[in-house]
């Protein structure tokens, strides 16, 4: 992994936010992406489209940059496929019962002014920092 460049990650925020307010302004829609994953499977015929190509662009987007690079970056798991896929399924029903994920509560929420996302965001950090604190060893240890 490399070290943080802040160059790069803002940029990327920069095209997480972008992203965001082209969807909202030409489609109407917040870019939650949990939302977006089950309505191509789930919403109305008429308003699955733009969704498939949505999460196609997802997909697509790394595998581009992987071909392109002249240096391949290392793509190492650390565990396996079977814990990666139920880790996966987990989120997926934490983002359902959570009523929208860290995109939707954290991008498109905050920027809104929620009330609900701002709730949500604190507790997907606290969340996160237990995890981490549970499961990681110390540092130095």
């Amino acid at each position: 992994m490399e070290d943080f460049t802040p160059i790069s990650a803002s940029i990327g925020g920069a095209l997480i936010g972008l992203s965001a307010v082209l969807l909202m302004a030409f489609h109407g829609r917040i870019a939650g992406i949990s939302g977006l994953f089950s309505g191509t499977v789930f919403a109305a015929k008429g308003d699955r489209s733009w969704r498939v190509f949505f999460v196609l662009g997802l997909v697509a987007a790394p595998l581009v940059y992987w071909l392109a690079a002249a240096e391949k970056p290392a793509f190492d798991l650390e565990a396996g496929w079977p814990l990666i896929i139920a880790g996966g399924l987990l989120v997926g029903f934490g983002t359902r019962l959570g009523s929208g994920c860290t995109s939707g509560h954290g991008v498109c929420g905050l920027s809104r002014l929620s009330p609900r996302s701002m709730v949500s965001v604190v507790l997907f950090m606290a969340a996160g920092m237990a995890t981490v604190a549970l499961l990681k060893p110390p540092i130095g240890a």
